[in-house]
């Protein structure tokens, strides 16, 4: 953020300090409230703008929009308006950065970080259209990271309720971003939130490949692309994603609605079945991804013994392409012949036993690189046989032969039996497991995935007595400080989401962020609301819950919340005769306090032993007043 050097007050109200970016219809500044003493977002429409109907109804309903939606991972809108002819939307303040700022650089997330973030995405964009609003511009810029790792979705710049059928773009365009564009989105066709489904699987393959899977020079290519390219795996960017979230990713990428995720909801429910090792719902899933698109390279497996072409013997029969001519032999020529036979017989055996106890070797060929089916193979076919594999720490790709016993051009006897060394991959670094007990799921989430771990969610019905809810981490296996290999998982016992918890507490908090806090625990605000004077809670804030703070309460339950109306009416104490010093105490202990002390008049302190004492007070004794209201008195000389 840098300062500003004009610091305006719009409205008389919100004092702008710092720009914290420009975006492409509005600057946004960080502002101060000044009549709730709070931070804010201001978002102040250009000035060039103002002054185009268009584009101040687009601005109108992005904050009508916004100001609809109160979801946990939505930005909530606290006020918008129009000072001078400049137009602003008030929004709150958060504190973290964007997933764009994170992606800068080409940079990827783990595979568990990037489904964890889109899951908190995907179940705002679905709660968006439970709603009736399609958002149209889900990109890494509008989607924001808080400090704690909860994830926020702003800029409804573009939303539109789905019933309506108004266009604010002009005719011929269509509005958004083009490396986020859906296919309709780009033809400029109708949408709805399988639009943004298709935008948000978008986001999730740059988070994976570190890259959009649409690259061009300009936006009216890259939104071409979209339209009639086929999607490349983002393995081919990055092997290392697995399986089950490339299927996730590749359907929510469908060139058509109807074969993507239905919902976001879908996604959302994908996601989390992927974070928490159960078989996901994608199609793909488990198989080979590059089946998922017609042009697609195929993949083909090893052809193994008695798929390849072989060289076959000739079998030998009889001969009918010779005649023979018949001929009387004499007895020294039967004589001979049968020598001949008998030592032709003789040679035979004689041959017959030589190769059968000859010894045969052959030279061990190199295994190195290849994968264990493979080298077996490649041994059969020099004829020789695997014996045991020894697995190795090694650079090489895990499952690759980097090694045999004997060695490759050991003279073996045909048939031996060879040890093959596979690789394990590189040696896993130990790093130290953090605490996240009693942390959110989302800091804990955080923590982790700085740390380079994972995690698995279970959950339990019998929580502690205090301090949980369903996002609270109540234990860890292992527990903080451990060692244990980088990407292992860590198992977070959680609260079961139909479990019972206390009810937190929202006192002092407005009514919008106690919507947010009850959010995130499952709970929503009651329609129904009541105030009650106070004399420690500002008018306005939240003073009560129904039911109380720390009482027992399960997910969904409405809660009802009681505001302050402001300080509360006193009774106005006697402290007539009293000294100062009593009539001090006194007020105090009614909520009131001694205001200006004068000298009365000597004449109506004539009674001795008045002398110090209070004469006369400024509010009657027995009447009403605010709390905290002052009480002038004089006293006697």
């Amino acid at each position: 953020m840098e300062p500003v050097s004009d610091p305006r007050l719009y409205s008389n109200r919100y004092q702008v300090t710092h720009l914290i970016a420009r975006g492409g219809m509005a600057m946004v500044y960080r502002a101060q409230d000044e009549l709730l003493s709070r931070a804010v977002a201001l978002k102040i429409l250009y000035p060039e703008l103002s002054a185009d109907p268009l584009f101040v109804e687009r601005f109108r309903r992005e904050a009508q929009a916004a100001a609809n939606l109160s979801h946990p991972n939505i930005v909530p809108v606290f006020d918008w308006g129009e000072d001078d002819g400049t137009y602003f939307i008030v929004m709150e303040l958060i504190d973290g950065t964007s997933l764009a700022e994170m992606l800068r650089g080409g940079r990827t997330l783990t595979a568990s970080r990037s489904a964890q973030l889109i899951a908190q995405v995907a179940a705002a964009l679905g709660y968006a259209h439970r709603s009736g609003v399609v958002h149209r511009d889900v990109k890494p810029g509008n989607i924001l990271i808080t400090s704690d790792g909860q994830v926020k979705v702003t800029d409804f710049g573009i939303a539109q309720a789905v019933a309506t059928e108004d266009q604010l773009a002009e005719a011929g365009s269509v509005m958004g971003t083009a490396t986020y564009f859906s296919p309709e989105q780009a033809a400029g066709s109708s949408v709805d939130g399988r639009s943004d489904v298709y935008s948000l699987g978008v986001v999730l393959y740059e988070m994976l490949a570190g890259r959009p899977p649409f690259i061009g020079d300009t936006p009216v290519d890259v939104a071409g692309q979209h339209v009639n390219d086929v999607v490349p795996p983002p393995t081919q960017f990055n092997d290392a994603i697995p399986r089950d979230l490339e299927a996730i990713t590749m359907q929510a990428l469908a060139k058509w609605p109807d074969q993507r995720y239905q919902s976001a909801d879908e996604f959302r429910a994908d996601l989390l079945r992927f974070s928490e090792g159960q078989p996901v719902h994608a199609l793909g899933a488990g198989h080979d991804v590059a089946f998922l698109a017609a042009d697609a390279t195929r993949a083909v497996s090893t052809v193994m013994a008695g798929e390849r072409t072989l060289a076959v013997p000739v079998m030998p029969g009889p001969r009918t392409d010779v005649k023979v001519k018949r001929r009387r032999r004499g007895r020294a020529g039967w004589i001979s012949a049968i020598v001949l036979v008998v030592l032709a017989a003789g040679g035979g055996v004689g041959y017959a036993y030589y190769a059968s106890h000859r010894v045969v070797k052959v030279l061990v060929p190199s295994l190195y690189g290849q994968t264990v089916s493979v080298a077996t193979q490649t041994l059969t076919n020099d004829g020789l046989v695997v014996g045991t594999t020894v697995s190795v720490i090694s650079n090489e790709p895990s499952g690759t032969v980097v090694g045999s016993k004997p060695k490759a051009g050991a003279s073996v006897v045909k048939g031996h039996a060879v040890t093959l060394q596979v690789s394990k991959g590189k040696p896993i670094p130990l790093v130290s497991v953090p605490n996240v007990v009693n942390m959110s799921l989302s800091a804990a989430e955080t923590l982790l995935g700085q740390s380079n771990l994972n995690y698995h969610l279970e959950y339990t019905t019998t929580p502690p007595l205090t301090g949980a809810n369903p996002n609270t981490v109540l234990s860890q296996t292992p527990i903080a400080g451990a060692k244990t290999p980088k990407g292992a998982r860590v198992v977070l016992i959680v609260l079961n989401p139909t479990s019972a918890f206390p009810m937190p507490s929202v006192r002092g908090q407005s009514t919008v962020q106690a919507a947010s806090t009850l959010g995130q625990d499952g709970l929503t605000v009651s329609s129904a609301t009541s105030t009650r004077c106070s004399n420690t809670v500002q008018s306005g804030l939240v003073l009560a819950t129904i039911p109380a703070a720390g009482s027992p309460v399960t997910p969904n339950t409405a809660v009802e919340l009681i505001t302050s109306s402001g300080y509360c009416q006193v009774v106005v104490p006697t402290v007539v005769g009293q000294t100062q010093s009593e009539a001090n105490t006194t007020l105090n202990e009614q909520g009131l306090v001694l205001g200006q002390v004068t000298q009365a008049d000597p004449a109506s302190c004539a009674s001795p032993g008045l002398s110090g004492t209070i004469a006369t007070q400024s509010l009657a004794p027995g009447t009403l007043a605010p709390y905290d209201s002052s009480v002038d008195v004089t006293v006697c000389p």
